[in-house]
Parts: C-alpha cells; sequence; structure tokens
C-alpha cells in the first residue's frame, strides 16, 4: 500500500538545509541614477537586507522550481530560472540541462557595450568548439533543482564542463557544490513542516494502516478524522513468537501506533565565519510525537543475545524548502519497528501513551565546529501493567529516522520508546491449576534518543569530520507500576 507522494506546497519543514541562494537577482535592477539602468558591477546588499525567507516551496504552474547561480561580479548571486534538469547521475556528475538560452544583455544609454565587457558570462568552453554564451547554461554556473523525473533528489552541483547540445537539452559535466559558497553572509532561520499527504508510505506487516489530515480539512485512513491536523499516523496489531510451552492464554501480540508531525529545522549565518565557511549553521529533525500502545502475553526468548526487530513501516517524503530565490531539497526517511528482548518466562499485559516534541540534529559554530543536538520532553501518560511470573522483557515501539539534503543523508537518529517489565521469585503450582509467584515486579516506560552527524554535512562547507559523530545517548525511564507478594502467573482459577 502506499500514498502517492507529491510536492509540498506548504507557506512558508524538517530534518532544512539549504542550498544557493542570492538576493539580488543578476538580471536588470534599477539604479538610483535612471530606472532600468543595470549595474556594471554588483555590489552586496547590506547584511540587513540578507535575511532570507525560509518556506515550503511552492511550484509555479506546473514547473519545478529551481535556480542558477552566475560568476558574475565580485561573488555568486542566485537567481530563479527556467532551467530544467532532464537527467542527472550523482555517480558521474554528468547532466543533461534545458530550458531557455542566456539573452545577451543589451547596452543601455548608461551603460554602453563594449569589447573588454562582455554582454553576458560566456562559457570557457565555447572556444574549443562547445555551445557559446547562448547555451543553456555556463561553466562555473551552480544550478539549484527541485526533484525532478530525471532527478528525484534534486540536484546542487557546479558545472565544470559544456560537452555539447542534445535533444533533451545540453549535456554537461558537474561537481557537488557546497552551500557556503552560495549564501554567502547571507542568514536564514526557519522551520517547515513535511506535509503528511506528501509522504509515501510502505506497510512491512499485514494489519498496518495508515491515516493523515492536513490543513483544508484534507484527511485520509481509517483515523483521517482524529489525526491533528498537519499529523501523520500508522496503527500496527500483530502476534509475536509466543514462549514455547506457553498456555494458549499466553499468546503474545503487540498493538499501538505512532503519531508523527515532523518538521524540517534549518538556520545558516553566513557572517562570522572564514573564506566560504559560515558562522553558524544547524540542521535538525524535529516535530510532535504521540504514540500508544500495548503489550500481552509471554514473549518467545531472544536467541543469539539479540532482540527480535521488525520493522512494520517504511516513510519517505522529499520536501522542498524555498530559501530566498532557491529550492533546497530535503530527504526525510522513517522507519517505523517493533522490537522486543525477552528471556521466555514472563507473562505481561503492559500499556502506555506517549506524547511530547523531540528535535535531533547537529549545531554548527565557526568557534566550536559542529555539536550533537538532541532533546525531547516525551513523557508517559495512563499506563498499566499486570506482571507474571519470574522474568524480564523489553519492547519497543520506535521510528529510524534520516535527515539529509539533495539526497545525501546528513543526520541519522532512533527516536525509540520502550516497555519494560521485570519479576523476581520462585513459582509454584497448584493442583487447581492455579499458579502464584512470592516475590516482587516493576514494570517501567522509558525513551531512548541517539544518532549520529554523517559526514555527508560537507554540503555545509564546514570543516568534514572523518566518521560520523555520535549524538550521544539521550536515556530516560520511569516506573509505571510494582507490586510485591503473591503475583499471578496468568493461570485461571477453577
Amino acid at each position: 500500500m502506499r500514498i502517492p507522494s507529491r510536492t509540498i506546497a506548504l507557506p512558508a519543514l524538517t530534518a532544512a538545509s539549504l542550498l544557493v541562494v542570492g538576493c539580488s537577482a543578476a538580471g536588470p535592477a534599477t539604479t538610483a541614477s535612471g530606472g532600468g539602468a543595470e549595474p556594471a558591477a554588483t555590489t552586496p546588499p547590506p547584511a540587513a537586507e540578507r535575511q532570507l525567507a525560509v518556506k515550503a516551496a511552492i511550484p509555479e504552474g506546473s514547473g519545478t522550481p529551481s535556480a542558477v547561480a552566475h560568476p558574475s561580479g565580485g561573488g555568486r548571486q542566485a537567481e530563479k530560472s527556467s532551467l530544467k534538469v532532464a537527467s542527472y547521475d550523482r555517480k558521474s556528475g554528468r547532466a543533461v540541462i534545458s530550458g531557455a538560452a542566456k539573452p545577451a544583455r543589451k547596452p543601455s544609454a548608461a551603460h554602453p557595450a563594449a569589447p573588454s565587457a562582455p554582454a553576458g558570462p560566456a562559457s570557457p568552453s565555447a572556444s574549443a568548439g562547445g555551445p557559446g554564451r547562448n547555451s543553456s547554461v555556463a561553466v562555473g554556473d551552480i544550478i539549484a533543482s527541485a526533484p525532478t523525473p530525471g532527478a528525484p533528489d534534486g540536484v546542487l552541483a557546479k558545472v565544470t564542463q559544456v560537452l555539447g547540445s542534445t535533444d533533451k537539452g545540453t549535456e554537461v559535466n558537474t561537481t557537488p557544490a557546497t552551500l557556503g559558497a552560495l549564501l554567502g553572509d547571507a542568514k536564514a532561520d526557519g522551520k517547515v513542516p513535511v506535509d503528511p499527504s506528501a509522504v509515501t508510505v510502505e506497510p512491512l506487516v499485514q494489519g498496518t494502516k495508515v491515516s493523515w489530515a492536513k490543513t483544508g480539512d484534507v484527511r485520509f485512513g481509517p483515523k483521517g478524522g482524529k489525526v491533528p491536523l498537519g499529523s501523520l499516523r500508522i496503527d500496527v496489531g500483530t502476534s509475536i513468537a509466543t514462549a514455547k510451552g506457553a498456555p494458549v492464554s499466553a499468546a503474545a501480540s503487540a498493538s499501538g501506533f505512532v503519531q508523527l508531525a515532523p518538521e524540517v529545522d534549518f538556520s545558516y549565518d553566513g557572517r562570522g565565519g572564514s573564506g566560504l565557511s559560515p558562522g553558524s549553521a544547524s540542521l535538525a529533525l524535529a516535530g510532535d510525537w504521540t504514540s500508544g500502545w500495548e503489550l500481552k502475553g509471554q514473549a518467545a526468548a531472544t536467541t543469539d543475545a539479540k532482540p527480535l526487530r521488525m520493522p512494520f513501516a517504511k516513510l519517505k517524503a522529499t520536501p522542498v524548502i524555498q530559501v530566498g530565490a532557491v529550492p533546497v531539497v530535503v530527504n526525510v526517511g522513517l522507519t517505523c519497528y517493533l522490537q522486543v528482548d525477552a528471556d521466555g518466562h514472563v507473562n505481561v499485559d503492559i500499556k502506555q501513551d506517549l506524547k511530547g516534541g523531540f528535535r535531533v540534529g547537529g549545531d554548527y559554530t565557526h568557534a566550536k565546529g559542529w555539536t550533537p543536538v538532541n532533546t525531547s520532553d516525551i513523557t508517559a501518560t495512563s499506563p498499566r501493567a499486570t506482571v507474571s511470573a519470574a522474568g524480564k522483557v523489553k519492547a519497543t515501539l520506535g521510528t529510524e529516522a534520516s535527515l539529509g539534503l539533495y539526497g545525501t543523508v546528513g543526520v541519522t537518529a532512533d527516536v525509540a520508546p520502550y516497555l519494560r517489565a521485570e519479576a523476581e521469585g520462585e513459582a509454584s503450582a497448584a493442583m487447581d491449576g492455579s499458579a502464584s509467584a512470592a516475590g516482587k515486579w516493576k514494570a517501567f516506560g522509558g525513551l531512548d534518543l541517539s544518532g549520529a552527524l554523517q559526514v555527508q554535512l560537507k554540503i555545509f562547507n564546514t570543516p568534514i569530520f572523518e566518521k560520523p559523530v555520535p549524538l550521544g545517548a539521550l536515556h530516560r525511564e520511569w516506573k509505571i507500576a510494582e507490586g510485591a507478594g503473591a503475583v499471578s502467573t496468568g493461570a485461571r482459577r477453577r
């Protein structure tokens, strides 16, 4: 079962990361001395004008948002573009770009044409027989594109060679580009929610159900009428391996739901850095979390010291964030899973509901480099528990998350709420089939939050670390219930 994916179109999420953007376009600008005259060289605007808006990208008509930066004046400037990426091979860097050719600049009274000042950025490959200045792209151009059929993760790349024309457009060689060279001293800060209707969901376990609700009262799925706006909900109910020799009444099962309202949290400040590296930046996946679930029965003992792990749904989204003139492509991946670690003895009926927020990712400052972000205020409500017989069990209903830019993973995280129970004592059985245990038992709820910053965060043009940097483990646990004395093993008294 799949929910068809489509482009996010929210005003103003996110996991979030950015690309080429500049505040001023490379096209004609109005000067104080004469309307419509174009300055010979572009002067960067004051710092106060370099605050870029961060919002969800809205496609213009049926087109795909794109932007291009040309090497002109004292730096690179990004402008909206009609260029389209027909195809892109990430491994080789080969791409085909279609779109309108660059028009030659027209001389004006204020700035007449001069042989020493070419009207437009000419491609160095023209002298070698390649396309001339009217080609759709030139060497040095940096292209940013939202996802297209030929580039499903979008593109952020610099043209290194113009190879020639094809029936689909101009063929070029490219190399990956970085944010630092494009954003310069600009500042951008914002959170953009992931449109739940644009999330592709792949159920992995029979009985998994999907629901979502978005603005405009548009809802989908059996729980769609109850899901808060902007949220995605995954319900699952499944049997799990039952301990060998356990009575039929002790058949093990797990059921519950995970409800998420994820958003991409991105910030960038080019001031205070060194060279092209920014003064600060951040990339994180944040949002609201709600879950409720129940574990029943006598789960089978795990083998080889490895808990039973059962992924039950995979989710994928590719939100596009507009930063100034530039579409920034964010890749969000989520895998919901059930994990059980048991010794095969304890019989439980435990339940808890969880609710709160979380944020996982990384913050960068020029002085300290990258540091992990790992916070959560998820808490438990309405817990209940009964535990029978001596033994222990731990069950997790968690979500593995990945967050990246233009198809490269920058942050991985594991949000893992769990239930666990343990009982001590000696069990005994009576002639009538009843049983009891003299001892004590406890049931706990908890949350583990872990992950890592990946080397691919080099896209920010910050110093690169040689291996992933752990986010550090956030661990919290709370007591749900406890008991002492005679504890029922679950056998029914006659």
